[in-house]
Parts: structure tokens; sequence; C-alpha cells
């Protein structure tokens, strides 16, 4: 036998551990490269880890829950078995959850993709080796392989192709959505309705054929957070719950502390009248060119604090105690809350945006949280961040800064409310804008003047335009 152990890489910027959350595939279960093995939960985010080996998994060295430090291994494959046929690019692309830019290699190392490089074209094709036993250490896990690519079965002397064994050929998976249960839907929409607590057989599908989107799973879960709101459950029998502190709420709960007791933090509110932009959000909706991109006030909001930010410099900064970094670019950081809480990924250089191009990265920041898709580097090298309390129905709050950030704004909830207009009360759209500053670089001056200049715009969005 040639037993092959898969150690956890490091999936993310220096991490050193992480917790199995369920493993995909059992012992006697026959896998191809590239095949789901594991999922796994790391401070950041949750992922799915790809095989680097064909043939049966002999082991699981890690059970479900448990903590594994990287290098350690995780499992042990037997790949001596010689037929196992590697898959064509394609198949895998709905089913596997790749390492955004960062996947290991058979040798432990790792390799990085730059943005937007295509799948196939992250590395030369892998030839599969003809030797059953041996395992090409070229072959790049996560990525797929890129053109033809050999069999790993014997070949007869005389050179004709072997007959395929059934015995040992595996199927292959279909790309396209999966029909389990009559529910048609793709597997990362099916993964969101797993995190979102949605039982997707109830979902009824808009898509084509009927088929389940993304919208339809988070709709379903919004109606169906309103009517448990709505109900008062039961006490539970146990007198205590104990949760353990790992994974992302660990590295939560380190970074808010360390925040919140090494920055000196000051905090400054004002009411605003952001009927304009609500009226702004609505002609959006309407307009062609935002057809099927999500607009909310968010939008407005984050326009106007890179506006802010390029008015009051020093709001955009970092402390490093012998120099403060001014950036003379905006990576804006939304907090979101996923199921596995709250995450701060950042849209890099948002201030180069258009207003249409701010609303499309805002849209794919939002959907890659929710999906638990969000890696280190999405969250790495904020600038400035925004929490949307008004997504929860909060007027404000007196948010905690995001670490290395000196500056956070809080947007409140939009109500309609009495308000004075030249002397008249009236109703209109009003919400309250909370912000907090590392005191250490920012005075009292610059806090004002910046979150008057984020109110300004909400009051009159035309201020954004050249």
């Amino acid at each position: 036998m040639a037993q092959s152990e898969f150690p956890l890489p490091d999936v993310g910027e220096g991490l050193t551990e992480a917790e199995i959350v369920s493993w995909k595939v059992a012992p006697g279960d026959q896998v191809r490269v590239n095949q789901v093995l594991v999922e796994i939960e790391t401070a950041k985010s949750l992922v799915e880890l790809p095989s680097p080996f064909a043939g049966t998994v002999t082991e699981l060295l890690a059970e479900e829950g448990a903590t594994v430090e990287v290098g350690a291994p995780i499992i042990r494959v037997d790949s001596a078995g010689g037929t196992i046929e590697l898959e064509a690019p394609g198949n895998e692309g709905d089913t596997l959850g790749v390492v955004a830019d960062t996947m290991t290699t058979i040798g432990g190392g790792r390799v990085h993709r730059p943005e937007g490089t295509p799948a196939a074209d992250a590395a030369p094709a892998p030839t599969a080796p003809e030797v059953p036993g041996e395992v090409g250490g070229a072959v790049l896990v996560g990525y797929g392989t890129g053109g033809h690519v050999a069999s790993r079965r014997r070949k007869p002397a005389n050179g004709a192709p072997a007959a395929p064994d059934p015995q040992r050929a595996v199927p292959r998976r279909p790309s396209g959505p999966s029909t389990v249960g009559s529910v048609i839907a793709k597997p990362p929409i099916r993964r969101l309705a797993k995190d979102l607590e949605v039982d997707i057989a109830t979902v009824s599908g808009t898509g084509l054929g009927g088929e389940v989107t993304r919208d339809d799973v988070i709709r379903h879960a919004q109606q169906a957070s309103v009517f448990q709101n709505l109900q008062t459950p039961e006490w539970p029998t146990d007198r205590e719950e104990r949760i353990p502190v790992k994974g992302v709420r660990k590295a939560i709960a380190s970074a808010m502390v360390s925040s919140a007791f090494t920055a000196p933090h000051v905090s400054v509110f004002t009411d605003v009248n952001a009927t304009r932009t609500m009226e702004l959000v609505q002609r959006l909706k309407k307009s062609p060119q935002f057809a099927g991109i999500r607009i909310s006030p968010l939008l407005v909001m984050a326009k106007a604090v890179i506006w802010a930010c390029q008015r009051n410099p020093t709001v955009n900064s970092t402390w490093t105690d012998k120099e403060i970094v001014v950036h003379h670019y905006v990576n804006l950081g939304i907090a979101a809350a996923t199921p596995r809480g709250l995450i701060v990924p950042n849209i890099k250089d948002s201030q180069s945006m258009s207003l249409l191009e701010l609303a499309k990265a805002l849209e794919q920041l939002t959907i890659m949280a929710r999906e638990g898709r969000a890696q280190p580097s999405d969250m790495a090298n904020g600038t400035v961040t925004i929490t949307n309390l008004g997504s929860y129905g909060m007027d404000t709050g007196t948010p905690i800064l995001n670490p290395g950030e000196v500056g956070i704004v809080a947007l409140g909830a939009l109500k309609q409310k009495p308000w004075v207009v030249d002397g008249v009360v009236r109703p209109e759209f009003v919400t309250t804008v909370g912000a907090s500053f590392d005191h250490r670089v920012v005075d009292g001056d610059v806090a004002s003047r910046f979150t008057a200049d984020i109110a300004s715009v909400l009051e009159e969005p035309a201020l954004l335009l050249d």
C-alpha cells in the first residue's frame, strides 16, 4: 500500500489552526483529485479543502469538532490503486469550495493566483502519472486540471486503451444544479441554505425551471426570521448551554478586546434628514443602468464616507506607535453579520470606483460574506469601516474600531419622523449617523467635520456629482 497523508494547509495569512467542521468522505470511499474532503473553519472563514490525491480513504485522523494545528495530518489515503480516473476541468466547478487565491500543493507549499485569473490558467496542466502509487507533485489542489487529463489506468502492451473497470471507476458528478429531493439548486445555494438554517425543500424556486436562487433562500430566511420573532420559544430543558469559544468567535473576541483597550475611543452622533437619499435610491432602482443590482441607502453612505475621507485624510489612517500612516486610498470595510459571526471584508481601492462599480462591489461583498466565502485577504488592509445598524432597526450605536483603523461609521435606521423644514413640521426620512475614532489620531474637530461631511451627503447626494 502506498499511504499518503494530507496535512492541514495554511489556507490564510499566517493562520495556525482550524476546526474540523464536517467530513465529506469516510474510510473506504474512493476519492479523486480535487474532490472535496473536509469543511474546516478558520479564525476568518469557512473553507472546503479539496483532495491532492486520488485513491481510497483509509483513515480520518481528526474528528469533527477537533481543532487541528496547521501541518498536522488530517486524512490518510491509499494512492496505490491505479484505476481512479481524473476528471476533466469544469465538472467540479459548482461543487468545489476553492480556497480563494491560496491553494496547497501535494508537497505542502502554497501557490498564489492573481485575482481574476481563470482557474484553468493558474498553472500548467499537470499530467497524471501512469504508474500506480505515484502522485505527481505538480498537481495544484483546488484549481482543477487544465486541458486534457491522462488516465491513471494501465494501458495494455499493444497500446490500446484499457476497458473501464465498472467496480473501480468513479462516476462523474454533474456540473449543473443538483436535483436531490426534487429541489433544483446548485451546491453553493444549498450550503447557504444550511448556514441560514433554511430547509431548502420548503423554498419556492424562481429561477429557470424552478431552480432555487440565492435571493429565494435569503428571502425565505428573512420571512422565517420575522415569523420566529413573533413567537416566544419554550425554555430549553437544560439549565445551561456551554458554547466553546473558538474559530471566528475567538478571533472576534480577541480583536474587540485589543481594540477597546488599546485605542482610546471617542464617539460623535448627528441626526440627518435623509429624504433625498431615499429619493435617489428609488431613482437608481428604476434606472436601467442599475438593473439587477441591489440598491440601498448603504450605497450612498459608502460614497459619502469615501468623500469624507478625501476631505479629512487623517481619519483614513493607521496608528503604529512610531508614526501615523495616512492612506491615499480607501479600502472600505463593511461589517457583516454572518451565521458564524461578525466579519469585516473590505472593498479595495473604493475611492476609484464609480457609483455603479461601488454598487456591484457592495453586492458581491454581501453575497460573499453571507455564503461564508470571505477569505483572510478580503479582510486584510482595511482603512475605514461602515457598520449598518439600520438593517436591524437600530437608530445608532457606539461601534468599536476595527483593529488597525482609526475610524468607523454607524448608519442607523431610516425612518419617517417629524422634521422641521422652514418652520414647518413635516414627515421626513431621518437617520442618525454615529462614528467612533481613535483619539490618538483624530481630534474632536476632525471627528466632527468628518461626520458632518457624511451627513451633508446624506442630506444632499448631489454633492457627490463631479
